[in-house]
């Protein structure tokens, strides 16, 4: 895992390769063990790495031979290719030059040209100089699990693993776009190719762009989603054959030449990724846990100790207190600067910060689970007529009913009803339609970019073996009724797990993942709800007086009120340039 960045002029002249200074410690965390540096005609890019593979002659850029005229081809990657064992076997008349789980990627795209990530299993966002043909090449893996970002400027292209590399070179300033902050405040994420900054845009997941004189000259998309309505399979031949896939897709991901472990919830996802594992290692599993003691939500510890003790692992468990909440906020909304206002950045900060001091470099996420069988109420709800109580998704904005905005937010579904538009195509139920659009959007944009910044601010690897194509293809083809059945979604995952780990108790109705972010924010300071107003960020779209009573109105209103926060300190560190390491009230006053 590692961070990347580069530029493209536009005039065809050598770039200014001092801006990749700047970026390189706007992003220095995503790559604690080294940096390289690429510069040949109009492109100059670089790579700060996490070295998880190869760790010896892994070192980027990778070249693969060009010709006498025209040099090498040169890439840098962020990411991991699962497959990199397989595809060296394919490619057995190739003289590699390193180790790396990357290099086979130059060759793919010498034999292949841009059908080459067709070929690859694996989470990445990369770039390829092909001097030959004048080009970059930029590609990100077809469900997003990595993030890539470029800008377009009068003297050319730019591109970075995290939008605040642009910001921090210079290359864009700080400013919010109105249509996608009212998409964040109403979704808590925002959706495609623009972010909330003027002039940053995200490579969508799948896609591969090839920039010429400093200006995208063609685009091309790998689909993350077989097409195809379900597949009709028997219960038992299903449980077969996710057995053998999960067997797989978890073996790949735990290749690595570092230590890895994985976060347990207790959950459905995690308790079949820890029984893999269990399988699959000779010594304990290294898991880890969160809970939040002392409030009114769940806290999943004691069901994930069980858990862990019947599979042997060596368990972990972490405390998220309400100290920790008004200390540690500011700098975790400081590493989400493509912003997700999902609370459960909260303890996937602090996890990530444990797994660091474990000494772990690598950890197993579950990420995936929910949106591939079927986890989700509001699927089960988009599955009924109207007149029985079914209802479209995310029908209603976070903020609605608040009363403190000043003027109702207006398109602030218009991503998702695009979405909602492509995804009934190639003959899919309305489960599968309800599920390609969270995979579309709330999957990349909030999930998994909670994951990668939370992570990566550690200088840690998040992997999501649920994420692997061959099981994405599997489940999303599986028949309606073995993911959900008798109002209990994911029942294949759990009818699996009742004969693999029965310890989980996977038809014990469980209660949903929540932080008790509500009752933090109405046990916190009075002062706290005049801060948050006068926010500049806040003040813009919000009546003062109006946020004011929202913060004295009590736990019941916390969402709300944990997005106006959220969304003030975010604006306080990316837009107005504020220092995040002090406290929650220390931040927002200064």
């Amino acid at each position: 895992m590692c961070g990347i960045a580069g530029l493209m002029t536009a005039d065809g002249t050598a770039p200014v390769t001092a801006v990749l200074d700047k970026m390189a410690v706007a992003i220095g965390h995503r790559g604690p063990d080294g940096r390289g540096d690429y510069a040949e005609d109009d492109v100059a890019m670089m790579q700060v790495r996490l070295a998880i593979i190869d760790l010896a002659t892994g070192d980027q850029p990778l070249y693969a031979p060009g010709d006498d005229e025209h040099g090498k081809l040169a890439l840098v990657a962020n990411g991991e290719i699962y497959n990199y064992v397989e595809l060296r076997q394919q490619m057995s008349n190739i003289d590699y030059a390193t180790a790396s789980d990357c290099e086979s990627i130059l060759y793919l795209y010498r034999e292949h040209g841009l059908d080459f990530a067709e070929h690859l299993r694996g989470m990445y966002t990369l770039a390829i100089h092909d001097p030959a043909d004048g080009a970059l090449v930029l590609a990100r893996d077809p469900f997003g699990i990595k993030p890539l970002y470029y800008g377009l400027a009068e003297d050319g292209f730019v591109f970075a693993s995290e939008p605040q590399a642009l910001l921090a070179a210079g290359l864009v300033t700080p400013a919010v776009e109105p249509a996608k902050r009212d998409e964040l405040l109403a979704l808590q994420f925002t959706t495609g190719t623009e972010t909330v900054f003027p002039g940053i845009y995200r490579v969508l997941p799948g896609e591969t762009l090839i920039v010429r004189g400093g200006r995208i000259a063609e685009r091309v998309q790998l689909a993350s989603l077989p097409p195809g309505g379900p597949k009709k399979i028997s219960s038992a031949e299903a449980l077969y054959e996710f057995d053998r896939i999960i067997t797989e897709a978890v073996n790949v991901h735990q290749r690595s030449d570092v230590p890895y472990g994985m976060f347990l919830s207790g959950g459905i996802d995690s308790s079949v990724i820890l029984a893999v594992m269990r399988r699959l290692n000779s010594t304990p599993v290294h898991a880890l846990t969160a809970g939040f003691p002392g409030t009114g939500v769940h806290d999943e510890r004691e069901h994930a100790r069980d858990v862990a003790r019947a599979c042997g692992a060596e368990h972990e468990e972490i405390t998220v207190t309400e100290d920790d909440f008004w200390r540690e906020l500011p700098r975790i909304a400081a590493c989400m600067d493509d912003p997700s206002a999902d609370y459960a950045i909260v303890p996937s900060y602090m996890l990530a910060r444990k797994a660091k001091e474990s000494g772990l470099k690598v950890v197993l996420s579950g990420e995936g689970g929910d949106e591939l069988f079927a986890g989700y109420g509001r699927y089960r709800r988009q599955k009924r007529l109207a007149i029985f109580g079914g209802r479209r998704m995310r029908h209603s904005y976070i903020l609605a009913g608040t009363g403190v905005l000043r003027d109702e937010p207006m398109g602030w579904r218009n991503g998702i009803a695009a979405a909602e538009a492509e995804a009934g195509e190639y003959g899919r139920s309305r489960l599968q339609a309800a599920q390609v659009v969270d995979i579309a959007d709330w999957l990349p944009n909030d999930l998994l970019t909670k994951l990668d910044r939370c992570l990566m601010a550690h200088g840690v690897e998040g992997r999501v073996p649920f994420l692997d194509p061959f099981v994405a293809d599997f489940a999303f083809r599986l028949p309606d009724n073995l993911k959900v059945r008798q109002g209990t979604g994911k029942w294949l995952l759990r009818k699996w797990l009742q004969t693999a780990l029965p310890e989980s108790k996977p038809f014990t109705k469980k209660r949903g993942f929540t932080v008790p972010v509500g009752d933090w924010i109405a046990n916190g300071d009075a002062r706290l709800g005049g801060l948050v107003a006068a926010n500049p960020g806040i003040a813009e779209v919000c009546d003062p007086d109006a946020v004011k009573r929202l913060f004295a109105a009590g736990a019941e209103k916390g969402q709300a009120q944990w997005t106006l926060l959220f969304y003030a300190l975010w604006h306080k560190r990316h837009i107005e340039g504020a220092d995040a390491s002090g406290s929650v009230f220390e931040v927002l006053g200064s």
